[in-house]
């Protein structure tokens, strides 16, 4: 019988970010979830997460997630019966958060956000000078297809407010040694990869499609 697998991508991104992943069509049934727009920015992530639980039609399953997908993820096994919960260039608790979210949530400053950036991307992206920041803004364009300004508000806001301070049980979290958004420093008891950056669903997704795999092996 095949292993149901949930993908939930990050903050603003698509099922796109896991073509990637190298998984077994025999051993695993593999499903895409597409974030929901918030019913307003005040909804809880607690009742947000309850309605994603919605698109989870099979039993015990293993809900995958990346960044704030990671999260969110989190968020909804406590709602549902779940074989496994693994984490990507994430946090497992608030704790893991570094401190510049912290200062931007006591301030409010996430209030601040140029959140036009992302929903009028294409806009910006001609500004982007030199063959790093063009190629980088390519990748943007791709990957960043949740444009939604309420969402993009509602999200940044539940990364920088999200409360937990003790783990989950069940939990494999797989984090780069060289992510800037989720410094490794913060991190403790994760499967370490070198040069994973944040994005590193896209560059190194045959290592976690491995690792992701072994986990699920008894």
């Amino acid at each position: 019988m095949k292993i149901p697998i949930y993908l939930m991508p990050g903050l603003a991104a698509g099922p796109e970010i896991f073509e990637n992943l190298s998984l077994s069509k025999e051993k695993y049934e593999i499903h895409y979830l597409k974030w929901k727009k918030p019913l307003d920015l005040n909804e809880s992530i607690s009742n947000y997460a309850m309605r994603m639980c919605e698109d989870v039609k099979k039993e015990n399953p293993v809900l995958v997630g990346v960044s704030f997908g990671g999260i969110l993820v989190q968020e909804m096994s406590k709602f549902l019966d779940c074989k496994k919960i693994i984490i990507i260039s994430s946090v497992k608790t608030t704790d893991e958060l570094p401190k510049r979210f912290k200062v931007a949530n006591f301030g409010n400053l996430y209030k601040l956000f140029p959140t036009k950036i992302i929903t009028h991307f294409e806009d910006f992206s001609r500004f982007f000078i030199g063959k790093t920041l063009q190629k980088r803004a390519m990748i943007y364009k791709k990957y960043l297809s949740e444009r939604n300004e309420t969402y993009l508000k509602w999200a940044i806001k539940n990364v920088l407010k999200w409360q937990q301070h003790e783990g989950i049980e069940n939990m494999i979290h797989i984090h780069g040694v060289e992510d800037k958004i989720f410094p490794i420093s913060n991190i403790k008891n994760a499967i370490e990869i070198e040069n994973g950056t944040h994005i590193m669903i896209l560059n190194k997704a045959k290592k976690i499609s491995k690792i992701i795999d072994k986990s699920l092996t008894f």
